[in-house]
């Protein structure tokens, strides 16, 4: 297989959702690549949402890392204001308990020093405006199907649905949980299925959300209440496959009285404005990352339980990290090199698989009926709760501002 001269990259990135494109803009706007040196490639690159859509089904809770590593993007400005939205507080209860008494948790920004604990944004704004910063900065747009990849010692060969041929120095798969890139390169994947459904809509509540995330560990699985800027929520319902199925034949206003009842009617009464959709939930992680030139981020190489909301902000931390050893690196004839991508598996694969196994394991822990283990669970968040240290570094943690986060967000790149 081989590529005629004006078809050879630096980087080849398969995937264009929020990661790809972002590590894409990233590439060129930290100079680590040059203009016309990035290609991306995807089946369907996103549309521009409607400027009078409603909120997408999607929606993202993201950390402070990520509005640092957006901005050195040059995608956070150019976000819509009316698609983000500022959270100051975080609820966390067990069904058992109450959202402001015994078996609850609360976080506040203003405990840690901080504006906000992060931001909710739309989905479909977040992925049209990482696809133009990836635009505007250089790089290649290539709408096609992968067929084959072919690596060599000095660079790797991908091959298209419609007959082109491309080579680059380093081959990046950020083409989703059923990455077809990752099958390519023959890297197999371990985890479980939750038996789970996530279902997402919004609602209108007859309490005002007080931007305040609301989250309530339920025996099936958690559900959350995401702050929107019209008052609304972006709800996310983990439920088991047939409770799941059952709440999606309901007509609007009993599933409305559902989500009440299973809210503990912590925002009162709950009446749907979308229609509910829903996706299954899996735990599931590469073994490797890295091949000689090629490499994993975001969901090709890990996806989590939703329940702390830290899928995406994971992935973007894999575009930080990578993007900080390549720009070591000076050379773009030294992207591939085998022992360069080591260095980003050893450093994400483990704080990646940290994160699962923490996520996979509050899961765990909430689902069980056992009264004993629903006793242990109420004590565990009355104990964090009178331990203001340890809260603290928990909120840290989840903004990304604490922990071994890549140099350049560290601080903040407002303008940079």
């Amino acid at each position: 297989m081989s590529a005629s001269p004006d078809r050879h990259f630096d980087v080849v990135i398969v995937g264009a959702g929020a990661i790809g494109a972002a590590m894409a803009a990233l590439l060129l706007r930290r100079n680590v690549c040059a203009p016309g040196r990035v290609a991306l490639i995807a089946d369907r690159f996103a549309a521009a949402p409607p400027p009078d859509a409603d909120w997408d089904l999607r929606v993202f809770a993201l950390s402070r890392a990520s509005e640092r590593l957006l901005k050195a993007c040059a995608v956070w400005d150019a976000l819509p204001r009316q698609r983000v939205h500022a959270f100051e507080s975080m609820c966390v209860w067990d069904a058992s308990g109450e959202p402001q008494g015994q078996g609850s948790l609360r976080f506040d920004c203003a405990e840690i020093g901080e504006p906000n604990l992060g931001y909710i944004v739309d989905g479909a704004s977040l992925q049209w405006q990482c696809l133009q910063a990836a635009r505007g900065a250089g790089a290649v747009l290539l709408e096609a199907e992968l067929a084959g990849i072919a690596g060599a010692d000095t660079h790797v060969s991908v091959a298209l649905r419609d007959g082109r041929e491309l080579s680059g120095q380093l081959l990046i798969a950020a083409d989703g949980p059923k990455s077809k890139t990752r099958d390519l390169l023959g890297i197999e994947t371990a985890g479980h299925a939750y038996h789970q459904d996530a279902l997402v809509a919004q609602v209108r509540t007859a309490k005002p959300h007080g931007n305040t995330a609301w989250q309530r560990f339920l025996g099936s699985g958690p559900l959350a209440f995401l702050p929107l800027p019209d008052g609304r929520s972006s709800i996310v319902w983990s439920a088991a496959l047939p409770e799941a199925a059952r709440l999606r034949g309901l007509a609007p206003a009993a599933f409305s009285a559902a989500l009440t009842q299973a809210s503990g009617g912590v925002l009162g009464d709950c009446e749907l404005t979308s229609a509910p959709a829903s996706f299954p939930l899996q735990l599931q992680y590469a073994l490797e990352y890295v091949r000689p030139r090629a490499v994993l981020l975001g969901d090709a190489a890990h996806v989590v339980h939703p329940l702390a909301g830290q899928g995406l902000n994971l992935g973007l931390l894999d575009c930080a990290a990578l993007a900080e050893i390549l720009g070591q690196a000076g050379n773009a004839g030294f992207f591939g090199e085998h022992r360069l991508l080591r260095r980003y598996e050893r450093w994400r694969r483990s704080e990646n698989l940290l994160a699962a196994g923490a996520l996979d394991g509050l899961e765990r822990l909430f689902s069980t009926p056992d009264p004993l283990t629903r006793g242990l669970r109420s004590a565990g968040l009355r104990a964090v709760g009178k331990a203001p240290f340890i809260k603290r570094r928990l909120a840290q943690r989840a903004l990304g501002i604490i922990g071994d986060v890549p140099r350049f967000l560290q601080v903040d790149t407002q303008g940079s």
